[in-house]
């Protein structure tokens, strides 16, 4: 079993940066691929990003490529989301995931989910 926390959202302005982090506990973390998702109000919950085990292999949304990056640190259990730029459209309660492959992951097959974080941009 795998617990994730997010932390890292608030309130921001267009064009501000924000960085989340997801915090895993339980089993060894450093097995599984890691991402990102987002969850707009009224919306369908939609791939953001994700990482390989290594940290080797990212991948993105398009809606979000160039701006934000992913990261990963195996001895700190810990995947972060640096968001630069940011848009009003990037409003969302964004989630961390776990799971076999960025493959997967990207199809949103994650075997291990966080509660969320909310992200606010104000225009």
């Amino acid at each position: 079993q795998v617990q994730l926390v997010e932390s890292g959202g608030g309130l921001v302005q267009a064009g501000d940066s924000l960085r989340l982090s997801c915090a895993a506990s339980g089993r060894v973390f450093s097995s599984y691929a890691s991402g990102w998702f987002r969850q707009a109000p009224g919306k369908e919950r939609e791939f953001v990003s994700a990482i390989s085990v290594s940290g080797g292999i990212t991948s993105y949304a398009d809606s979000v490529k160039g701006r934000f990056t992913i990261s990963r640190d195996n001895a700190k259990n810990t995947v972060y989301l640096q968001m630069n730029s940011l848009k009003p459209e990037d409003t969302a309660v964004y989630s961390c995931a776990a799971g076999s492959s960025t493959v997967t992951l990207r199809a949103a097959r994650g075997d291990y989910w966080g509660q969320g974080t909310q992200v606010t941009v104000s225009s």
